[in-house]
């Protein structure tokens, strides 16, 4: 567990900025303090490096250890608590800081979260999450955003946290896709349906080499190697519900 006495110096990835040049409102002099409490080591010092580009953003603590984070937070009073999603360690967290009655707007950095774990970390008074595999930018922009009085959730601001949840719950099913196009999603689902190439080249006015191009790269995306297994996969992940 560390704290930093002063700022660092910025390096490392930057995100695209907008023509400002600042994610944050121009002309004030104030610094934005955040901590990160997040147990991988390397992902810790990319996230630093990134926050490091924004001049406003000043990193005040660090911790690799969930447990340590409420501690830490109490200790240096920051205004964002970026935190690593442990269910059973972001709940006491998060119930400590409540508990404490400290003003720390919580942001949530996970690979998933689902609706059940996402609704207790708001009740608790989390003000957002962010995902893992979302740009930079989104980040920032989630700072933004509760430090305006907003939530965040996924990738867009919300005014409360039950809007909050029909976003993550949107926002996840568009995920679910595995990177397939509309047209792949159009195809998948009219194998399910029992299409044979020659039909399915029909509907889409398109050739049958053209329809086994496009299944060819389907199977490469979802991992299958047969119609069947296509549509099994498509069946157990739910893939058609957002199609």
């Amino acid at each position: 567990m560390t704290s930093h006495a002063g700022p660092s110096p910025a390096h490392g990835a930057a995100a695209t900025t907008p023509a400002s040049g600042s994610w944050f409102a121009p002309g004030s002099h104030e610094f934005i303090t955040v901590v990160i409490a997040d147990g991988r080591p390397i992902f810790r010092d990319g996230l630093r490096r990134l926050l490091q580009t924004e001049p406003r953003l000043r990193i005040v603590g660090e911790t690799g250890r969930g447990v340590d984070a409420a501690t830490l937070v109490l200790n240096l009073r920051p205004d964002i608590l970026l935190i690593d999603f442990a269910p059973q360690t972001t709940f006491e967290t998060l119930h400590a800081l409540a508990a404490a009655g400290d003003a720390v707007r919580t942001i949530i950095l996970a690979e998933f979260v689902d609706h059940g774990d996402l609704t207790k970390a708001l009740e608790l008074g989390a003000r957002g999450l962010v995902l893992r595999d979302s740009a930079a930018d989104v980040l920032f922009k989630s700072i933004n955003s509760v430090l305006a009085g907003q939530y965040w959730i996924a990738s867009d601001a919300v005014v409360d946290a039950s809007a909050g949840l029909r976003k993550l719950d949107a926002e996840l099913r568009s995920r679910r896709v595995f990177g397939l196009t509309p047209r792949e999603l159009e195809i998948v689902r009219m194998v399910v349906g029992a299409s044979t190439n020659k039909e399915i080249g029909e509907k889409l006015a398109i050739g049958e080499n053209t329809v086994k191009s496009h299944l060819t790269h389907i199977f490469n995306k979802v991992g299958a190697s047969s119609r069947i297994e296509l549509a099994l996969f498509a069946a157990h992940h739910r893939l058609l519900d957002s199609a």
